[in-house]
């Protein structure tokens, strides 16, 4: 059993807090108009939401194509977006995670080896010292134990230990997983999924309340203490489904704190995508859904590189097996992709008509987007507190792309030839 829920599509955007800061954007072009009574039809992205370049022309074109304006009477088109970064600025895992434990309301574990198949024997000393011992299920002591909450914070986002070891070992697939981040969920084990909704609801409300640039601490980690819904991106998915299309999130982050997010761009939980735990009695467990040929385990595959494009084709195209993992003909892949990171690479590539790549200096990402081998990637640099420009050239032609054991390799194209070092062009 998963925590999926069969709801229908909501029919509008539901509120959001409004984007306050400053965008690094600069005035774009309007798209080339269609004919007149075709052009009434045509939805548009709003010309007051401003994006860098031509890139409001060039999605709106890709929109015109494959919408409703395109003539087409086909199955719908689909765009697919990464949320954390992609559509709103800063990360909802690292949200929620910080108000349960800012709040005590992480559950004890019955053991720590047990929340991750690669945990090392290190990380779970350090983890059992930090934190003591008490009765699995009962909250953890994280608002007054500031090294209880120390220890999860820093393998949740080093994967090593406050000493510096290893927190995982083992073997994985680099391309379909991390266990930094299927540990999270794993983490949540024993609670209801309606309370780990309520939970990450709270911290939505405490981060959209917060003044853009806000800081929190948790344990002795400052980490980003808001979070906005980008106004670009709301727009552009409004418009999306107005001409048409279906629209997806796909995230890495728990499918059911995704969910929990997702209604604020008018998006349903069923087209929520994001790593699934699996549900025994009403609760969580540290069990994951399996995706393709790979079954349901601890993690081996959650929506990460590969794996996003795993269950694109498997939850929304309907391709079982190890087929799924394999890019499908064009009629079976996504019109639009939208990233920031090179987790997001696979599915964005796939896309057949316009690739968007949210500019966070991320190697291989970049390398494909500036490569822009079929014109039509659309790069863009953050909407809120864009990155400057990267110092030096992405590493492309060497280590850009990440082997599934792990180490660096080239970029390639799909014809095999080389991906040469390129420079950041677009960039705050």
């Amino acid at each position: 059993m998963t925590t999926r829920k069969r709801r229908t599509l909501a029919l509008g955007l539901t509120g959001a807090a409004a984007l306050t800061a400053l965008t690094a954007t600069v005035p774009a072009t309007a798209a080339a108009p269609a004919a007149g009574p075709v052009r009434a039809r045509c939805p548009q992205l709003s010309p007051d939401i401003p994006w860098y370049g031509d890139n409001r022309a060039k999605l709106q074109r890709m929109i015109d194509e494959r919408g409703t304006c395109s003539g087409h009477h086909g199955p719908r088109p689909v765009a697919a977006f990464d949320w954390d970064n992609t559509v709103v600025k800063n990360d909802i895992s690292d949200a929620t995670l910080a108000w349960m434990l800012r709040h005590d309301k992480l559950p004890r574990p019955t053991s720590w080896r047990d929340t991750s198949p690669w945990l090392t024997e290190a990380a779970d000393r350090a983890l059992t010292r930090a934190c003591g011992t008490g009765a699995p299920g009962r909250p953890l002591p994280t608002a007054t134990r500031t090294a209880c909450a120390d220890e999860i914070m820093e393998i949740r986002g080093t994967a090593r230990t406050m000493s510096g070891a290893p927190a995982f070992a083992g073997d994985w697939n680099h391309r379909r997983t991390v266990p930094e981040y299927a540990w999270v969920p794993e983490l949540f084990a024993g609670l209801k999924p309606a309370t780990l909704t309520a939970y990450a609801r709270k911290a939505r409300a405490e981060n959209l309340a917060a003044p853009i640039g806000a800081q929190q601490t948790v344990g002795t980690h400052k980490l980003a203490g808001y979070i906005r819904y980008y106004d670009q991106q709301k727009d552009l998915i409004r418009t999306l489904r107005a001409a048409g299309f279906d629209v997806y999130i796909v995230s890495a982050s728990s499918e059911t704190i995704a969910e929990a997010w997702s209604g604020g761009v008018g998006v349903d939980a069923r087209h929520t995508l994001g790593i699934r735990n699996l549900v025994r009695h009403g609760r969580l467990t540290t069990g994951i859904a399996g995706c393709g040929d790979v079954k349901d385990g601890h993690g081996e595959v959650i929506p990460y590189i590969d794996g996003k494009r795993c269950w694109i084709n498997q939850e929304i195209f309907k391709i079982k097996g190890a087929e799924a993992w394999r890019q499908q003909d064009p009629a079976h892949r996504i019109a639009l992709g939208g990233g920031d990171a090179n987790t997001d690479v696979t599915f964005v590539d796939d896309a057949t008509g316009a690739h968007l790549a949210i500019n966070r200096n991320k190697d291989e990402l970049m390398c494909r987007g500036y490569d822009n081998a079929d014109g039509r990637w659309v790069v863009n640099p953050m909407f809120i507190d864009p990155l400057p420009r990267k110092s030096g050239r992405y590493p492309c032609a060497t280590k850009g792309y990440t082997n599934t054991d792990g180490g660096p390799g080239p970029v390639r194209r799909p014809d095999g030839t080389v991906v040469p070092d390129q420079r950041d062009r677009i960039h705050g």
